[in-house]
């Protein structure tokens, strides 16, 4: 079957067998049409796809989903350079990209996993204009049956068997998707003595207050780095955009550090912009690219653009707090 438009594809699967009929064929009619094959599986399931290719698993690229599915916005990221490198052929000719693609749900909380469901959405919107393919198996024998349900919810083709697929019958628009997942994020953080005003010129610091109060709390340098950085963006983009001052909050729960910026808001054209930060930005405009910057640096960040008032609200996994999966209702059942 020859398709020229994206394609993103959900594989529910519940056998070892069920999940090699589909990416083994997946694979295979990649391989045979001369198109670049990525996949980022569970480990086990690195090794059950490797075995089965035989000589052939040297042409695929595969990757541990533990080392790739880490924070969902850097992820879209990495898939993003990933197609672009390799979106043209040896020849110079284009060349398709085919991804299974496979999210790690265990260790979620609910709000991370709410988080990667609207990351599955988005990969809708960040790649419509490409012809790539993209497969997402859902281990049903492991993931939470919520997280299942959803998978048909945010992507446009249910996969059955080897080679054929049906629409989805509930696939969402990404755009009502991510208005689900807003109204399902977390409420804002109480106001404190310790909040930071900040005004155009004063920056510096506020640096020097987010470094010391996230070495106080245990992260590492690179992560302090991280956080120092992301903070500092949202500030400059207050500075810019939301009448010159806000307020940085700074707070911890028993998973994260909490670092929000709030503004006075101006800014109609920011507050009514799609999909803030998510997708990646023409790294020709001269604009577009402090929420990506933010979302990159941050593991989990909420936005409430408003042109009264603007709320960023970046956390950081405070270091050796694993959590444990939680049923929770999805978006929108």
């Amino acid at each position: 079957m020859t398709r020229s438009e994206f394609v993103h594809r959900a594989l529910c699967y519940g056998s070892d067998d069920e999940f090699l009929e589909a990416t083994l064929a997946f694979a295979h009619d990649g391989l045979d049409a001369g198109d670049a094959v990525l996949a980022v599986l569970a480990s086990r399931n690195v090794t059950l796809l490797d075995e089965a290719l035989g000589p052939r698993s040297r042409d695929v690229e595969f990757i541990d989903a533990d080392d790739w599915y880490g924070y969902p916005s850097r992820t879209l990221g990495r898939y993003s350079a990933y197609c672009a490198e390799h979106e043209t052929g040896p020849s110079g000719g284009p060349r398709r990209v085919r991804i299974i693609g496979e999210p790690v749900w265990s260790g979620r909380t609910d709000f991370e996993a709410r988080e990667w469901m609207r990351y599955e959405s988005l990969v809708n919107v960040a790649f419509a204009d490409t012809g790539h393919w993209i497969l997402c198996p859902y281990d049903t024998r492991t993931v939470p049956t919520d997280i299942v349900r959803t998978a048909a919810r945010t992507h446009p083709e249910l996969a059955l068997g080897a080679r054929e697929s049906v629409p989805s019958g509930r696939y969402a628009d990404p755009a009502d998707f991510y208005a689900e997942c807003d109204a399902a994020r977390p409420s804002g953080v109480l106001e404190g003595h310790d909040d930071i005003p900040f005004v155009r010129g004063r920056s510096v610091a506020v640096r020097r207050a987010l470094a010391m109060y996230a070495r106080g709390l245990g992260l590492s340098e690179q992560r302090t780095y991280d956080l120092v950085t992301a903070v500092h963006e949202a500030v400059i983009n207050a500075v810019r955009y939301g009448g010159g001052r806000g307020i940085v909050r700074l707070r911890g729960d028993a998973h994260y550090v909490i670092c929000e910026v709030a503004d006075e808001g101006v800014n109609t054209a920011a507050a009514s912009a799609p999909f803030p930060g998510h997708l990646p930005p023409d790294l020709r405009a001269a604009g577009g690219h402090g929420m990506w910057v933010v979302r990159q640096l941050s593991d989990l960040v909420t936005e409430d653009l408003r042109p009264g008032g603007s709320v960023v609200r970046m956390y950081f996994r405070r270091p050796g707090r694993g959590v444990r999966q939680r049923e929770f209702a999805s978006p929108g059942g």
